[in-house]
C-alpha cells in the first residue's frame, strides 16, 4: 500500500535563498531530528543534480539503517526529486517543490509516497510509522526557519496542509517543539 504525507509552509525569504539550502547536502543533519543519528556517508561536497546518490546511516528507535538515496529529478529553483534506492521503506519518493511567491517570500511543498515493508506487518505499524514521519517534517520546518532565521511557522491562508559534528549556518539553539504544523495526509490504494 503507498501512503502520501504533504507539507506545505511559506517562507519570508526569496526563492534563491531558499533553494540554496536546500542544494547544500551538508544541511541535511541541520534538519533531522538529532535522535535519528543522521550521518551522510557519501564523500563531501556533494553535487547536487540528476543521477546524484547520496549513501545515510539513520537510527530508528535505536535500530540502524543504511538509506542509500538518488536525485530523479533536478530542476532548479523548482523541484527535485530523491528516490530511496535501498533503506528502510518498501518505497520512498520525496518531491520537494518550490515556488516564488514574491521577491521576498517562497513556498516549500513536500510530497513523499510511500510504503513499509513486510506486509501485512507494515500496515500495522503504519500509525506508528506516520505518527513518526508527522513529527520529523515539524522538526524539519522548525529548523529550516531557524536556519533562514525566520519567524514561528504560519499557516496558508487556504490551511493547506543538529547534530553537532556539522553545524549548519546561522544555527544557533535548537528549537522546541510548541507549534507544531497539521500535516496533510491521504492514504493511495
Amino acid at each position: 500500500m503507498i501512503h502520501l504525507l504533504r507539507t506545505d509552509m511559506t517562507i519570508a525569504r526569496p526563492l534563491d535563498t531558499v533553494f540554496e539550502l536546500f542544494c547544500d547536502a551538508s544541511n541535511l543533519q541541520a534538519i533531522t531530528p538529532p535522535e535519528l543519528d543522521f550521518r551522510i556517508q557519501t564523500a563531501m561536497p556533494i553535487e547536487m543534480k540528476l543521477g546524484a546518490e547520496i549513501e545515510y546511516r539513520i537510527r530508528l528507535l535505536g535500530v540502524p539503517f543504511s538509506w542509500h538515496t538518488r536525485i530523479t529529478a533536478w530542476e532548479p529553483g523548482v523541484r527535485f526529486i530523491d528516490e530511496q534506492m535501498s533503506g528502510p521503506f518498501r518505497r520512498w519518493v520525496h518531491e520537494h517543490r518550490f515556488e516564488a511567491l514574491s521577491d521576498s517570500s517562497t513556498r516549500i511543498r513536500d510530497e513523499v509516497r510511500y510504503s513499509l515493508p513486510l506486509e501485512p506487518l507494515g500496515r500495522l505499524a503504519h500509525p506508528i510509522v506516520r505518527a513518526r514521519l508527522v513529527r520529523i517534517f515539524a522538526y524539519r520546518e522548525r529548523q529550516v526557519r531557524e536556519l533562514l532565521e525566520l519567524a514561528p511557522p504560519t499557516r496558508r491562508p487556504h490551511g493547506a496542509g543538529n547534530h553537532p559534528e556539522a553545524p549548519a549556518r546561522n544555527l544557533r539553539r535548537p528549537l522546541d517543539r510548541d507549534g507544531v504544523r497539521r500535516q496533510e495526509a491521504r492514504r493511495l490504494t
